[in-house]
């Protein structure tokens, strides 16, 4: 063999081999990976008697990471995807409301975290809980000490800063888990009247009074655990016959709905993903060409029949405002209906007879 000859070999070997081995790679690499598929549990929340708002979920932020602290989705909840394509391993789930840092009034914080570890080749399903994060004080003060110290300001105080509660506020302060002190500041002295560790949940109401006993001084603390709550569940959605769903701030989201088939004149909510239904099918994607049907579902993302709701416009006003072949803007908007739910339309749950609607 010339010696040319026998260098052409070994060049195409080396590249065999080259292409061989990244082949492997990229088997090995689609082995290696599994699916997240992460969910609420809309039917309860842990919350406190103290609050009646029950935050919407589809708003909440949504940060998904790996155990090298690498961010693989941070966002809406509403707008994440229904499956997370990552490589196997563990990884932390973090699900807020909002933003909490500063002590703040009338600001309850929900979400949950966990964590939890996607096998190679296997769907890692995760329902996500929505519990009260925060906590919280609520001050009252008797006659007797505002006569006492009609110039004086009780403060709220705990690691992360202050709130300044004053005699007339009926608010309640809430704060990160941890002390929290009751501070009387005059205009000679700062007095701390009482200092708790308050835990997440728990909303704590204190009566501040002066002792009405002749001789005696001073300042009285009283705690209302009558008023104390902590880990109280309120279930939303459901059973209609119980109530739920009887108008649009008891809707029943697409999952409760789902369960629900036989309820009559519910209100129901979800957001638009779709339209043009089949037996087999949704079209996810515009242009529309059918006038007579939406898909809704619990996210803004979701792409899957299966977890869609099907909606049966009625001729008349209801379809001319909703259809998504003369209103396209209406595709990932949120909609309330009041119909009755059936078993299925178009092969999945659905909704139909609506009387009512309502858009944002």
């Amino acid at each position: 063999m010339s010696k040319s000859l026998r260098l052409r070999f070994i060049i195409a070997a080396i590249a065999a081999a080259s292409l061989l081995h990244s082949c492997d790679v990229f088997e090995n690499g689609e082995a290696e990976t599994g699916t997240l598929r992460l969910h609420f549990s809309e039917m309860s929340y842990e919350v406190t008697k103290a609050t009646s708002e029950i935050p919407d979920t589809s708003e909440f932020i949504l940060m998904v990471t790996d155990s090298g602290g690498r961010t693989v989705y941070e966002g809406k909840y509403g707008d994440s995807p229904e499956k997370l394509m990552v490589s196997a391993g563990t990884y932390n789930i973090s699900a807020r409301s909002g933003v909490f840092s500063t002590p703040a009034f009338s600001s309850p914080l929900y979400g949950d975290d966990q964590c939890v570890t996607v096998r190679q080749g296997d769907v890692a399903d995760v329902m996500l809980t929505c519990s009260q994060m925060n906590s919280g004080v609520r001050l009252k003060t008797d006659e007797a000490f505002l006569k006492a110290f009609p110039d004086g300001s009780l403060f709220l105080v705990s690691d992360d800063g202050q709130l300044m509660y004053s005699y007339s506020e009926k608010r309640t302060a809430y704060f990160n888990p941890g002390n929290v002190s009751l501070v009387l500041k005059e205009t000679s002295a700062n007095t701390t009247l009482f200092t708790r560790p308050l835990s997440a949940r728990e909303i704590l109401t204190i009566t501040v009074s002066v002792p009405n006993v002749s001789g005696s001084g001073g300042i009285s603390i009283q705690l209302d655990t009558a008023r104390n709550h902590t880990g109280e569940t309120v279930t939303i959605g459901g059973d209609p016959a119980s109530g739920k769903g009887g108008d649009r701030s008891t809707a029943l989201n697409v999952s409760e709905a789902a369960g629900s088939a036989g309820a009559t004149g519910v209100w129901v909510y979800g957001y638009i993903v779709g339209g043009d239904l089949s037996s087999s099918s949704v079209s996810f994607i515009p242009p529309f060409k059918s006038e007579t049907n939406l898909a809704i579902a619990s996210r803004t993302s979701v792409s899957e029949k299966s977890s869609c709701l099907s909606v049966q416009l009625p001729q008349g006003a209801i379809r001319n405002a909703l259809n998504l072949v003369s209103n396209p803007s209406n595709l990932k908007r949120k909609l309330w209906v009041k119909g009755d739910i059936v078993a299925a339309y178009y092969g999945i749950p659905g909704i139909k007879n609506i009387k009512e609607y309502y858009i944002e």
